[in-house]
């Protein structure tokens, strides 16, 4: 199991975090972009839907198709947990080495965005203090690892449990033939 958790796993990383490295440069480079976060949360079941054939791996491939609900989903939590945590990984190094100006590039991006939308003025105050308290916030690395793993974690638990669902199988039963 480990082996495929970790192949499964890093290959979800992998794509996660090619998407999180783009959008945050996209965003870096143009604060007009509009961004979705439809968009955005779909992409992410999307990639994380490789648990599902992550669980289905490992069902085929090594419990010769059989596997309980509990078993899913711990595979497939296993797997959401080491992509999230590659996700995390590459987001501090990322942050803290290459974007450190990230949080005044996002809030531009993001009053840009609520400018757009038609925000008066009231609310653009509101939404500045908010920005600038979860800067506060974003001051404490441990605040960091929590919020980037609360982006995605959530949403490759929920893959996994739907794909568990899907998936599990129970073994098949033998007809018990009577002695005369």
């Amino acid at each position: 199991m480990k082996r495929n958790v970790f192949i499964f796993g890093l290959i979800l990383g992998t794509i996660i975090t090619g998407h999180m490295v783009y959008m945050v440069n996209v965003i870096c480079n143009n604060p007009d972009f509009e961004s979705n976060d439809v968009i955005g949360y779909t992409a992410m079941v999307v990639v994380f839907s490789l648990t599902f054939f992550g669980i289905r791996n490992y069902r085929n491939q090594e419990l010769y198709g059989v596997i309980s609900l509990g078993r899913a989903f711990k595979t497939g939590a296993l797997i959401a947990f080491v992509g999230s945590t590659m996700y995390v990984v590459v987001w501090l190094f990322y942050y803290y080495l290459l974007i450190p100006d990230f949080l005044d590039k996002y809030t531009l991006h993001v009053i840009h965005q609520a400018t757009r939308n038609g925000a008066t003025a009231s609310e653009l105050a509101d939404k500045a203090k908010e920005l600038e308290q979860f800067r506060e916030m974003y001051k404490r690395p441990v605040f960091v690892v929590l919020i980037s793993y609360a982006e995605v974690l959530p949403i490759g638990l929920v893959v996994a449990f739907v794909s568990s669902l899907i998936l599990k199988r129970k073994p098949p039963t033998v007809p018990v033939v009577e002695a005369k």
